[in-house]
C-alpha cells in the first residue's frame, strides 16, 4: 500500500514537472505556432491574402529545412475582415489557440483594436501594412512591430511631391473617418498648411457607401488643384471614377491603401494619372526576386499588395525566436532589436519604437494600366 502510494505521488509530482516546463519554458509546445491575422474575405481581401501566402512560403522553406529550434512551425490564419470589432475577436481567438508570434493585421483600425488583447497576453504582433503613427510612436503597444514606414513619413512625401513637383496650391483632403485614413488625412492637412497649401475642403465619408456624388460636386465647387485621399481602394476607385465621368480633371493621390492592382482593376481607365505613395519597389532585391519567383511557381500569379512586407515579417519573427533561444517575450523583444535578418526589404532590425530600420515611401503613377514608381 505504501509503495502504491509512492508511486502515485511521483507521478503526480512529475506530471506537475511536466505542466509546468510546458506552461513556462517556450520549449515544449510539439511546434512554434505563428498567427497570421488580417482580411482574408471582403472588399479589402487584395490586402490580407498575399499575407498568407508570403507566410506559407516562409514557413514551407523553413519546415523543409528541419524548422526553428528543432520544431516545426505551424500556421493558424485568422480572418477579421479588417474590421476593428472583429478584430478583437480574431486576436482572442489565435490566444487562445496558444500562438507564439502573430504576423498581421493589415489595416490599421484593426490592428489598433487587436494590440491591447496581445498586450495582456505578452504576444508580439508583427504587421506588414499598419500604418497609423500612434501604434509604434505612442509608446502605448511595446509588443508591436511593422515591416512598413509609418504615415508621419508618408504624409510629409505626399506633401513635398505636392508641392515642389506638381506645384499646387489649393487641396481638397477627403478620406474616410477610420484610425488609417482619418489619422492619414489629418497628417496631410497640418503638413499642407505649414508649406503655405490652402486647405479647400477637409471631409469624411462613409465606407462602403453606393454614391459620393455628394462629396464630389463639393470638391467640384471649390476647384482645386489636388485632391488627397485618405483610406483605401474601393472608395477612391469610386470617387475617382465620379470625377473623371463629371470632366473633372483634378489630380488624385492616395496612400499605400490605393497602392494595389485592385485599384487600377474598379477604376479601368479612370485610374490613370492618379499618384499614391506606397513602399518603395524592391524588386531588384535578390530575396525579392527569389520570393516571387516562389509565389509564381507554387499559386500561379505574381504577388499583391504588401507581399514583400509580410515575407520580411515572417522571417523576421522567425529569426528572432530562433536567435533567442525560445519564444520567451522578453528574449524575442530583445531579438528583433539587436539580430539583422536579411529580407526581401533588405537587412532589417527594429528600432526602439518597433520600426523596422532602412524602410521608407515612393511616389507612384498610375500609367498604362500599372503603377510606375517615380524617381
Amino acid at each position: 500500500m505504501k509503495n502504491s502510494l509512492g508511486k502515485v505521488f511521483i507521478s503526480v509530482v512529475l506530471s506537475m514537472f511536466i505542466c509546468l516546463l510546458i506552461s513556462g519554458s517556450g520549449f515544449a509546445a510539439d511546434t512554434i505556432k505563428l498567427g497570421v491575422a488580417g482580411a482574408h474575405s471582403g472588399d479589402l481581401a487584395s490586402y490580407g491574402i498575399p499575407s498568407i501566402k508570403a507566410a506559407e512560403l516562409v514557413v514551407k522553406d523553413i519546415n523543409a529545412k528541419g524548422g526553428i529550434l528543432g520544431k516545426k512551425v505551424e500556421l493558424l490564419t485568422e480572418d477579421d475582415v479588417c474590421k476593428p470589432e472583429v478584430a478583437t475577436s480574431t486576436a482572442t481567438k489565435l490566444v487562445s489557440e496558444g500562438v507564439d508570434v502573430v504576423m498581421g493585421h493589415i489595416c490599421s483600425g484593426a490592428t489598433k483594436a487587436a494590440l491591447g488583447i496581445y498586450k495582456d497576453s505578452k504576444i508580439i504582433c508583427m504587421s506588414p501594412s499598419a500604418t497609423n503613427t500612434d501604434l509604434t510612436l505612442s509608446g502605448d503597444y511595446p509588443n508591436f512591430y511593422r515591416t512598413i514606414a509609418y504615415d508621419d513619413a508618408q504624409s510629409q512625401l505626399q506633401v513635398k511631391f505636392a508641392t515642389e513637383t506638381l506645384k499646387v496650391k489649393t487641396v481638397a483632403v477627403l478620406h474616410d473617418k477610420g484610425d488609417y485614413g482619418k489619422g492619414q488625412a489629418e497628417l496631410a492637412k497640418n503638413y499642407f498648411e505649414k508649406a503655405g497649401v490652402a486647405v479647400k475642403l477637409f471631409e469624411g465619408v462613409t465606407p462602403g457607401a453606393v454614391d459620393y456624388s455628394a462629396i464630389v460636386n463639393k470638391v467640384k465647387r471649390e476647384k482645386v488643384d489636388l485632391v488627397i485621399w485618405g483610406g483605401y481602394h474601393p472608395e477612391a476607385s469610386k470617387i475617382v471614377t465620379l470625377m473623371r465621368k463629371e470632366r473633372m480633371k483634378t489630380t488624385f493621390m492616395g496612400a499605400d491603401g490605393v497602392k494595389d492592382n485592385t485599384f487600377i482593376k474598379v477604376a479601368g481607365k479612370y485610374a490613370e494619372g492618379v499618384y499614391a505613395t506606397g513602399p518603395r519597389d524592391v524588386s531588384s532585391n535578390p530575396l525579392a526576386i527569389a520570393a516571387k519567383k516562389a509565389h509564381q511557381e507554387a499559386y500561379g500569379s505574381d504577388p499583391g499588395a504588401f507581399f514583400d512586407a509580410a515575407y520580411a515579417a515572417t522571417l523576421a519573427l522567425l529569426n528572432a525566436i530562433e536567435k533567442a533561444g525560445s519564444t520567451d517575450y522578453e528574449a524575442v523583444s530583445k531579438a528583433l532589436k539587436t539580430e539583422y535578418v536579411d529580407t526581401p526589404l533588405g537587412k532589417i532590425k527594429f528600432d526602439e519604437n518597433g520600426d523596422a530600420t532602412g524602410i521608407g515611401f515612393s511616389v507612384y503613377k498610375v500609367e498604362k494600366g500599372a503603377f510606375k514608381e517615380l524617381k
